[in-house]
């Protein structure tokens, strides 16, 4: 009874209080300091040092999306980590790619991860893909002085729209800029060259099998001649990151699946170096 009468073990009325159903809100509201757009940062004194992670390439099929990314992490001219993780679930309809510097990153994914379902616990309802991809803009804006210290962000956002039943893709500008994209998407030091691979051989009638190995091919031509990427590393078995959005959610396919359509593809380019040629006409 003494101890309740203290208020010790409580929950803070903070937290107790009808407000936003925005997590970003409330942090700004009662923890301002949390959030990374709020930090005082020193002076730069040179060049700032940290992984970066690239590329991220996403496309749409008639069943879903697709979005994938390497597994290289650079640091300069090092190659920092040869197994990070750039895609990550954002809830279970969307899902987000990461490029840009890394930790900054990771550390925005999980805001936005959070975000999303503090949205769901408060309003009892998800928000809209375009709703989703307005709450990432809002996040990626508020890393501006970052960004201007040479620290940016800039993911790519993908996910299945249960309204539109189709698959929906996002890319944004270290302001926070949000466009829409059309059939495929690249983003990172990489994505000219993926992009130009997924240019010369998507489809509208797509399969998901058909997607998956697409991604896989426009990460390969990505770091075929971008050192940034990492291609398919079989001496260490590491792959690319491949995951699917589909009206059943959002899936990443296992390292075998992932083995397997790597190994298919470096099969392919024993044959052909420079890839699977598009038709002239």
């Amino acid at each position: 009874m003494e101890a309740n009468s203290l208020g010790i073990g409580r929950l803070p009325a903070a937290f107790l209080t009808p407000g936003s159903a925005s997590f970003m809100d409330f942090l700004s509201d009662h923890q301002p300091d949390l959030l990374p757009g709020n930090r005082q940062l020193p002076p730069m004194q040179g060049v700032v040092e940290a992984p970066h992670g690239t590329t991220i390439v996403a496309v749409t099929f008639p069943g879903g999306v697709v979005l994938a990314g390497d597994r290289r992490a650079t640091m300069g001219n090092v190659i920092a980590q040869r197994d990070i993780e750039k895609v990550f679930p954002a809830d279970e309809y969307s899902a987000v790619g990461i490029a840009g510097t890394a930790g900054l990153a990771v550390e925005m994914v999980k805001l936005f991860q959070l975000e999303l379902e503090h949205f769901e616990k408060v309003e009892g309802a998800q928000l809209s893909l375009e709703g989703k991809a307005n709450r990432l803009s809002t996040m990626i804006r508020s890393n501006l002085g970052m960004a201007m210290q040479g620290l940016a962000v800039v993911p790519l956002f993908a996910g299945f729209d249960v309204d539109r039943d189709r698959g929906r893709i996002f890319s944004y500008d270290v302001t926070g800029g949000r466009s829409e994209e059309h059939n495929f998407a690249a983003t990172g030091s990489g994505s000219v060259f993926a992009r130009g691979a997924m240019k010369k051989l998507y489809r509208r009638d797509l399969s998901e099998e058909e997607a998956t190995t697409l991604v896989v091919q426009a990460l390969y031509d990505a770091a075929d001649d971008d050192s940034a990427t990492g291609g398919p590393d079989v001496a260490r078995r590491i792959y690319p990151i491949v995951t699917v959005i589909t009206d059943d959610g959002f899936r990443r396919l296992t390292d075998d699946e992932s083995s397997e359509i790597a190994r298919s593809v470096l099969a392919r380019r024993l044959e052909q170096p420079d890839g699977p040629r598009a038709a002239l006409l």
